[in-house]
């Protein structure tokens, strides 16, 4: 009898282990086979309503799927709602309650994509999570706020936060269809900072989760305990795309949210922030971190293997903290007034709209001054022995911008200049591709001198005073590296 008690715990054992290792070998499948799903009209983060309508009204067509549309935004866009799958767990997912957070809109896309598919080695998936699971897609919350790249809608109000005055059309959408469906789970999903780390480590936090918490005691009942079990599974499906770049949000409890307010509604309702990674600027490899994830949380979901998962291991996955910079300085020599010190300094580059073919342009500032070693940055220049100088600025203006060739630019970052002053600025320019030092007109005032909130333009010459640095707009070029490529000046 006791053998045959040690024999049936070991097999059970072995199942749970098998169980929790089945969705890690299928996120790791699906990520593989991304590209097979990928939405191809959709390339960077900055599309519009205007670019996914189409797609919707396409799905119309499919047998797989019944898409409507559920309401207008402020600005009468149409808001769709996506229904797929006959299953008994209802699941509730939305992207892009801000307006300037797509990834998981790209990532919905690309799973639409995958669901109409037939004929591959994932039709046992896929049968699987749609006859376990009845989807309920709702993937742009928040047209206005999209098509402008803004967080917030076009009354101005952060969605996120009118869970309880539903003030807003979209707001009182989204509750209206949480009440009526009643969804088991709900996923809200998100774009955060690509400031924010692993806890106090150098990494990047890509991908955060959060079950949120539904009273300031941050209580636990069944339906907070079944997200925080999912994350668990999720987090180990992640961790094998990006090790040691996962976080979990912070559990402070927001009583005007509507992830906290879904869970207090009886939805058990998981967070999933997309933020930044080192050389994804577009966050297309973020896309596919989500995609797989997604699919494999409804995987989980529909086969309720969320049980195995120890809610305990969701306490052990770190918590974002903000401690990333674009570019950090570190340990550079700066003399003003005679006072000599050795700084770190810490930068960063903001994306401007502009009416260019990418959208926007980056204008840079600095953001830190002094010790930052508790402190990391997607690029790190060491520069001891060297020494911060402000950036020149060249008086003789130019008539033409075909009068700095690449050799001219040279010359002049090498003798300390980051801007150049111009009869005539071009107003057709295109800051992104074209500009390789700032530009300001014979008339302007400007100053490069080192302060917070102040454009980051300077050089870092080595003790002979050699320029073996420059740094344009927040941008460094190793002038003694190989031939830099110059493009991030802007017009000020």
């Amino acid at each position: 009898m006791r053998n045959a008690l040690l024999l049936i715990l070991t097999f059970m054992t072995l199942l749970q282990a098998q169980c929790q290792t089945n969705h890690v070998k299928l996120g790791k499948t699906l990520f593989d086979a991304h590209s097979a799903y990928r939405e191809p009209t959709i390339t960077h983060r900055r599309f519009k309503h205007k670019d996914i309508v189409p797609l919707l009204e396409e799905l119309k067509q499919h047998p797989a799927f019944q898409v409507q549309v559920v309401g207008k935004s402020v600005e009468q866009r149409d808001i769709y709602l996506v229904k797929a799958g006959t299953g008994p767990t209802k699941v509730m997912l939305w992207s892009q309650m801000h307006g300037d957070e797509p990834t998981a809109t790209m990532a919905l896309l690309d799973i639409f994509n995958f669901l109409q598919a037939s004929g591959d080695e994932f039709d046992a998936v896929r049968k699987e999570i749609l006859e376990q699971n009845t989807l309920y897609f709702i993937p742009m919350l928040n047209p206005d706020g999209t098509d402008v790249y803004k967080r917030r809608n076009a009354l101005n109000i952060d969605l996120n936060r009118d869970a309880i005055r539903l003030q807003s059309p979209e707001a009182r959408l989204l509750k209206a269809l949480r009440d009526s469906l009643k969804p088991e789970f709900g996923f809200n999903l998100h774009d955060q900072s690509r400031f924010y780390t692993v806890g106090t480590t150098p990494k990047p936090a890509t991908i955060s989760f959060l079950a949120p918490a539904f009273d300031y005691k941050q209580t636990i009942n069944s339906v907070r305990e079944r997200a925080m079990r999912t994350i668990v599974g999720l987090n180990e499906v992640v961790q094998q795309f990006i090790p040691g770049q996962v976080a979990k949000y912070s559990d402070e409890h927001e009583p005007r949210a509507f992830g906290d307010n879904i869970q207090k509604w009886g939805t058990s309702l998981i967070l999933i922030e997309s933020g930044g990674m080192q050389g994804d600027p577009e966050k297309q490899y973020i896309r596919q971190i989500n995609f797989a994830t997604i699919l494999a949380a409804l995987q989980i979901i529909g086969s309720k293997s969320y049980t195995r998962f120890e809610r305990a291991e969701y306490y052990k996955i770190p918590e974002n903290q903000r401690n990333l910079f674009d570019l950090v300085l570190r340990d550079v020599r700066y003399k003003e007034n005679g006072k000599n010190c050795v700084i770190d300094v810490g930068i960063l580059q903001e994306e401007i709209d502009a009416p260019i073919p990418q959208q926007f342009y980056y204008k840079s500032s600095v953001e830190e001054i002094g010790d930052m070693s508790v402190f990391y940055g997607y690029q790190e220049l060491d520069g001891k022995g060297l020494t911060l100088v402000p950036g020149k600025v060249l008086e003789t203006p130019l008539n033409d911008l075909s009068e700095l060739t690449h050799e001219r630019l040279l010359q002049l970052l090498s003798e300390g200049y980051t801007t150049v002053r111009m009869q005539t600025l071009p107003y057709n320019i295109n800051p992104v591709e074209q500009l390789p030092l700032n530009l300001v007109h014979v008339s302007g005032r400007v100053s490069h001198a080192l302060g917070l909130d102040r454009m980051a333009n300077f050089v870092l010459r080595q003790e002979d005073g050699t320029v073996r640095y420059a740094i344009v707009n927040g941008f460094v070029y190793d002038l003694q590296g190989e031939r830099p490529r110059l493009f991030h000046g802007v017009v000020l």
